[in-house]
């Protein structure tokens, strides 16, 4: 049943109610920073994922900027998004290694990773994850949130209405990355 984000936010916590009925979305605990470091792992190849070290001071330094999706039935990460807030308007490679980068009050959030296990792809849990990020980040009066992507995944975030702004500076991992925006507010 796909509904508005709004309505479907205020009645069920997520804008698809199968998906409200299977995960909780919320905050991350600092009891699942080695879950996450585990997807992270999973998700993303040697050269891209962030380290075990590095997730687990993200995970301390910036918990409020993790929205993770929890089965239901498990209870484990079924998968995760992961920023920090800053006021410069464009992403740089550092913000991969130095949480300490993170400004509470910064108007911006550049993303560090959007992980979902293999076993819950294909069913919109994406999607559903960065919608209610960004539906919490403008609440909170963040103005932007930036991302960067392979070209695999232009199309994917576009239709999370994100703007493609080309190719960015980051070279992460030995990639080209593009770089995209989404505005929340002016």
């Amino acid at each position: 049943m796909k509904m508005s984000s709004q309505k479907g936010y205020e009645e069920y916590g997520v804008c698809d109610k199968g998906l409200n009925e299977r995960f909780v979305l919320r905050s991350i605990r600092p009891e699942e920073a080695e879950q996450a470091a585990e997807i992270e792992q999973i998700c993303f190849p040697p050269n891209e994922a962030c380290s075990v070290p590095m997730m687990m001071a993200r995970v301390a330094a910036v918990p409020d900027l993790f929205l993770v999706a929890v089965d239901r039935v498990t209870g484990k990460l079924a998968g995760f998004l992961n920023g920090i807030a800053t006021d410069e308007p464009v992403f740089r490679d550092e913000f991969f290694t130095d949480a300490g980068l993170h400004d509470p009050d910064g108007s911006n959030v550049m993303l560090l990773g959007l992980d979902v296990l293999p076993r819950y792809r294909g069913q919109g849990l994406a999607r559903e994850i960065v919608s209610e990020y960004l539906r919490r980040e403008r609440a909170r009066g963040r103005k932007k949130v930036t991302l960067t992507c392979l070209d695999s995944k232009v199309r994917m975030y576009t239709k999370m209405g994100f703007a493609d702004k080309g190719i960015s500076g980051s070279v992460w991992g030995g990639e080209q990355w593009h770089e995209m925006d989404y505005i929340l507010n002016k």
